[in-house]
């Protein structure tokens, strides 16, 4: 694959600087992964405002909310106290099928998978979908809000020292087992950031 995987936060973005960013790292398809593609403080960046405005800017709107979404439907993807089981979901036919999408997209076109967040350490597309790619053989890079880009590895390390496992960072003097000390650290984040819905409302 020759095209380029980034992901971005819309977070509060006026639409002009937005779109420049997209340009700015030639991304030809933009993946929504919001569960629900509304945005009640920036309605730009609601459907069907974001698709529009994205066609006449030159890019392709692409939702993926419902295979990709930080609030999956799928009551198997939520554990007994309404938190979203990132692990779980990325185990789903689902979220499979979500990822081959990507990767499907990406044989033709640089693409970047958008959610809310500034901050990938925030957001489901980092926690839940960017683990799925690695093991897919894809390292996604960020696009942050100022237009900086930072690699997987980096945000990884930068997880690792949030949670407190920087021993496993890129460098460290006595490094941990990587790839122990991140599956751990992504379990702590997601506790912390993950969407957790009403037990109640949860009909499993």
């Amino acid at each position: 694959m020759t095209n380029g995987l980034f992901t971005i936060g819309h977070s509060n973005h006026e639409w002009v600087p937005f779109i420049a960013l997209l340009w700015k790292h030639e991304v030809r398809v933009l993946a929504d992964v919001r569960s629900k593609p509304i945005s009640m403080w920036h309605p730009h960046f609601s459907q069907p405002e974001i698709e529009t405005g994205l066609r006449d800017a030159g890019i392709r709107y692409l939702f993926l909310g419902e295979e990709l979404g930080g609030r999956p439907d799928d009551p198997k993807a939520y554990r007994a106290d309404g938190l979203v089981d990132y692990r779980a979901r990325r185990k789903s036919f689902a979220f499979q099928q979500g990822i081959e999408r990507v990767l499907l997209e990406m044989e033709r076109e640089s693409l970047a998978l958008m959610c809310a967040e500034e901050d990938p350490l925030d957001c489901h597309r980092f926690l839940m979908i960017c683990p799925g790619l690695v093991a897919a053989g894809v390292q996604p890079v960020h696009i942050r809000g100022d237009g900086e880009l930072e690699s997987q590895v980096a945000a990884e390390d930068r997880l690792l020292e949030a949670t407190r496992m920087g021993a496993a960072a890129s460098g460290a003097l006595f490094a941990m087992d990587r790839a122990a000390a991140l599956e751990d650290a992504y379990l702590v984040q997601a506790e912390r950031r993950a969407f957790r819905a009403d037990p109640q409302t949860v009909h499993y």
